[in-house]
């Protein structure tokens, strides 16, 4: 966000690191021999802080509850994903201390909208209870799924009083999060609800540099309020980081300051590292006539460098070293604002999927992520099937076959799949001359059909339906 990032450089954000986290043990459901594996929850600690650890065999997510209920970490398959800022590990540092200015420890978090200091419906950013106070962990559930839940104290600055659940079951790396905005003041107030998460953009090969090959995407609005698709807020309006194609808004980032506005109505970004192929998918409900701050449903944020004007009127780059300046891109997805009378409370429910994708990605489907779209040819008596896909859950990919009337005719199992690996399907199927359409569904280890990852009409070997 632009105020609290100008706070950013005062404070002098000391060079990034995702540093390492301890390795997890997975719980059984019981002693007994060949119970499932689920999910844990246990105390530890995690860069020098008292951290909470909920786990299950796909994801670890780290809380440190001091740090404003923060989500500090998520790794899935050993690869983290969010910044941790290094400058504070081990550090709290109380709203009174940090006497109005921001602290970002990183991690993830939710804030309120909109943003500003005209008045006191705009939050400032700087260090208030609800970002850097210290919420109340609990353990909620062990089974079947487990969740905790953060209740943060009140924030006399803008009437509000958060609490969140996150959840996480054992057969999937799918999050859950509820988080809950309450009015605790004796007036009525009004706010959105923002869901922020801070993504590492250190080069994962090199000292030192950024990640050039980093992506986020979310659908264009096709009657977007914005004459582009998109509203660059603060910074460089010609930023080469961003691009429209193919219904999509494109992120690629680069090392310079800017925050951008979306008003996509799909409800979904997607964070693509393309160096290590390693995703995220995060899911919120669009509210069709909600009024979204400034329209926005969807903003990122990209820290770095700004140019300025020197005293004699001159352009300059401000700092452009990682020390001052580091590599981060928030994501940020809201709610409509939200009328909160004294007691009123409002909710807004986000899900996060971990998976594998490159920089081919197409789309988000409710079963996976769509990187090169499903194809089937006709050869002869055979049909091949191609695409490449990150699923969200782990299973089998079965092709369903229909003719020309539309009846389902057979079903064919293809692969197995997981969301630890990147699925590049290259199959033959027998298939009679009458199918000529084909969708591939994903089946989980629980026979719930996750739904389809593409539904095509079947070509020729020469191309031609």
């Amino acid at each position: 966000m632009h105020l609290v990032e100008k706070q950013r450089r005062a404070n002098r954000i000391c060079l990034i690191a995702v540093l390492g986290i301890a390795p997890f043990t997975l719980v059984a459901q019981s002693a007994a021999a060949g119970s499932p594996v689920t999910c844990s929850i246990r105390a530890t600690t995690f860069d020098g802080w008292k951290a909470e650890e909920m786990a299950n065999q796909w994801v670890q997510l780290i809380f440190v509850p001091e740090l404003g209920g923060r989500l500090m970490q998520v790794t899935f398959d050993g690869h983290p994903y969010l910044f941790v800022n290094p400058e504070y590990a081990g550090k709290y540092i109380p709203p009174a201390e940090a006497a109005g200015q921001w602290i970002n420890y990183g991690g993830d978090k939710i804030w309120p909208l909109p943003e500003g200091n005209d008045d006191e419906q705009q939050w400032t950013g700087a260090s208030t209870p609800l970002d850097d106070g210290t919420y109340k962990f609990s353990v909620v559930s062990t089974h079947p799924r487990c969740t905790v839940r953060l209740d943060g104290p009140p924030d006399p600055p803008t009437g509000l009083q958060y609490s969140r659940d996150i959840s996480i079951g054992n057969d999937s790396p799918e999050i859950d999060f509820h988080a809950i905005a309450k009015n605790f003041t004796g007036y009525t107030i009004n706010w959105s609800v923002q869901s922020v998460s801070q993504y590492n953009l250190a080069s994962p090969s090199k000292a030192g540099d950024y990640n050039h090959d980093f992506w986020a995407f979310t659908p264009v609005n096709p009657n977007s309020a914005y004459l582009l698709g998109y509203h660059v807020r603060d910074g460089f309006a010609s930023d080469p980081s961003f691009s429209v194609k193919a219904g999509l808004f494109r992120l690629n980032w680069k090392y310079i300051e800017n925050e951008v506005w979306v008003d996509s109505t799909a409800g979904w970004v997607a964070i693509v590292d393309g160096a290590t192929n390693y995703a995220m998918v995060e899911k919120a409900q669009h509210i069709a006539g909600g009024e979204y701050p400034g329209k926005a449903t969807v903003i990122f944020y990209k820290n770095g460098p700004t140019v300025e004007l020197d005293a004699a009127g001159m352009p300059r780059l401000t700092r452009t070293d990682p020390a001052t300046t580091p590599y981060y891109m928030e994501a940020e997805l809201n709610s409509p604002m939200a009328e909160l009378s004294p007691g009123q409370t409002y909710s807004m429910d986000t899900q996060w999927f971990p998976s594998r994708m490159g920089t081919d990605f197409q789309t988000v489907t409710d079963a996976g992520m769509v990187g090169r779209p499903l194809k089937v040819t006709r050869n002869g008596t055979d049909l091949g099937v191609t695409g490449q896909f990150g699923v969200f859950f782990a299973g089998r990919l079965v092709a369903r076959l229909y003719d020309r009337g539309g009846a389902e005719m057979n079903r064919v199992t293809l692969r197995t799949a997981s969301p630890r690996e990147l699925v590049n399907l290259h199959q033959s199927i027998a298939a009679p001359a009458d199918i000529v359409r084909v969708s591939v569904h994903l089946i989980d280890g629980n026979n719930v059909d996750r739904g389809a990852l593409g539904e095509v009409f079947v070509s020729n070997a020469d191309g031609a339906p």
